[in-house]
């Protein structure tokens, strides 16, 4: 494949969970005149074809990527997968991605965890790709308010029952939601608390339509599922 002609603009590619973060630093990177996203990466579950963390099934990502205009790489995972077996898997991808769409950075929507980042930081050294995270120390209370303001729109599709009732699943992630999450659960769940699925906001082209599913509890987590609206 040939270079792309030197223009200045940075290339990068978005790590992609499904979640509000990934979409909101999909929206700062789209609103920054000195980059050009050129894909979404994401990992999924190979088994259940859902993505590895936030459970959501693969084709509402694939729905997501059409809306936002941009290719998906998807990066099949197996179960159980150790992290050996992780990292193999994400540096052929991140190598084959590269060769693909010429990329000069990678993009995360981390907001606070310095072990995360640590780790990422570890493990593309030497690589020659540069990292990013537009969202990074944002005091998340103040992160959750921009969100919602701006347009985003997402359902909790996770949660973690020792740390917040298990009837916010499948809740709207709204200021009535933030209102009544407990003091101790971050407004933004960066803790683990729970995730999302984005179906719309400025970073799509249009909404992506899904309606909720089954909930079901499964490795000690609570699962709300979403359906593609028919």
């Amino acid at each position: 494949m040939s270079q792309p002609a030197d223009t200045g603009i940075k290339r990068v590619l978005l790590s992609w969970s499904s979640g509000k973060d990934s979409a909101w630093t999909l929206y700062q990177l789209q609103r920054d005149p000195t980059v050009e996203v050129v894909g979404l990466l994401t990992t999924f579950n190979d088994e259940f074809k859902r993505s590895a963390i936030h459970g959501v099934r693969q084709q509402l990502l694939r729905m997501q990527a059409e809306a936002a205009g941009l290719p998906l790489i998807e990066i099949p995972l197996p179960w159980p997968c150790s992290n050996e077996q992780y990292e193999t898997i994400m540096g052929e991808a991140l190598e084959s991605a590269r060769n693909q769409l010429q990329m000069d950075a990678v993009a995360f929507g981390d907001l606070y965890l310095e072990d995360i980042r640590n780790y990422r930081e570890a493990k593309m050294q030497g690589t020659g790709l540069e990292l990013l995270f537009p969202l990074w120390q944002i005091p998340t209370a103040e992160l959750a308010q921009q969100m919602i303001a701006g347009g985003l729109k997402a359902a909790i599709t996770c949660l973690d029952p020792r740390v917040m009732p298990e009837h916010f699943a499948g809740d709207q992630f709204s200021n009535k939601l933030l209102e009544e999450l407990p003091e101790s659960v971050d407004p933004c769940g960066e803790n683990g608390e729970f995730h999302t699925f984005a179906w719309d906001g400025p970073m799509f082209k249009y909404p992506i339509p899904v309606v909720a599913g089954e909930v079901v509890t499964r490795n000690g987590f609570v699962y709300s599922d979403l359906l593609p609206e028919a």
